[in-house]
């Protein structure tokens, strides 16, 4: 069986929004998808003293946010097999937990009770620095959200994150029928002469060299994948944040990492996670 989508659900906007993404993922992949709500409710439910008022305690609500959830993915999908669950732990620490047995992880922009001045909620940061499956965070505006794009954007890193992102790349423009538009930006270093006609190989040169050389596999092995190779001067994630105004999701990779929640992710999956105009996709590579 293979393994499933899992998406984190608190009832909220955008995770709502997060879940019928999911739904439409896991029927192009052909996977079943489970909803997870997670929440330290049991560290608190108690604390407060009867007022003789009783609202539904927090497992309660969870349950019905879950139940809701399910209901409305049948109704988006019926063919889409939807498990349910509810874990009482901290909600990244559970979603990054689940991501272990899961093909990719979805969560929305920003959770219940998140500051809107957020440009990313504090777990949608926290997975996607700390997961080891791939991460889609689900923003952006309502054409590239619906995937009315036709098309895959990929940011191509070093040959050090690029392999595990080059191939769910592939896969997820292969599921689509779509065009995969493979960036590679580069940046002319400051002390690199205009006239230096004695460089064996400009900057340009080099990343088109690197592009070709990390996609030459996944070429080979997807040939019916429509591939637009492109590179381009610039800070990358300028440079993608730009370019994700016409794509319908864009994916890029990530190292290995270890550290303080926040600050595991490189500036490029910043950029694109607080700014991209379509759902993001970080890939962590695989150890």
């Amino acid at each position: 069986m293979r393994l499933p989508l899992v998406t984190g659900i608190d009832g909220s906007d955008a995770s709502l929004l997060a879940l019928d993404w999911a739904v439409d993922e896991a029927a192009r992949h052909g996977v079943p998808l489970r909803l997870v709500y997670a929440s330290r409710w049991e560290r608190y439910e108690g604390a407060v003293p009867s007022t003789g008022l009783e609202r539904p305690s927090e497992q309660v609500l969870a349950e019905h946010i879950v139940a809701s959830g399910a209901e409305r993915a049948g109704r988006r999908n019926p063919d889409v097999k939807v498990t349910t669950d509810v874990i009482p732990d901290d909600a990244a620490v559970a979603l990054v937990r689940a991501g272990d047995g899961a093909s990719a992880l979805v969560t929305g922009s920003r959770g219940r009770g998140e500051l809107r001045g957020l440009l990313l909620g504090s777990i949608g940061l926290a997975v996607a620095g700390r997961a080891r499956c791939p991460v889609i965070v689900v923003r952006g505006d309502q054409a590239g959200i619906a995937g009315t794009h036709d098309r895959i954007l990929l940011g191509l890193g070093g040959a050090d994150t690029a392999a595990d992102a080059v191939r769910f790349a592939f896969r997820e423009a292969e599921v689509r029928g779509c065009v995969l538009d493979v960036v590679r930006a580069w940046r002319s270093p400051s002390h690199l002469s205009r006239h230096a006609g004695e460089v064996a190989n400009s900057p340009e040169e080099e990343a088109s060299a690197l592009l070709d050389g990390l996609l030459a596999e996944a070429v080979a092995e997807h040939p019916q994948v429509r591939v637009h190779r492109t590179t381009l001067e610039g800070a990358a994630g300028h440079v993608l944040v730009n370019r994700s105004a016409a794509a319908d999701l864009v994916v890029v990779g990530s190292r290995s990492r270890t550290g303080h929640v926040g600050l595991q992710l490189g500036s490029v999956s910043h950029a694109l996670l607080h700014h991209a105009q379509c759902p993001v996709a970080v890939v962590p590579r695989k150890p």
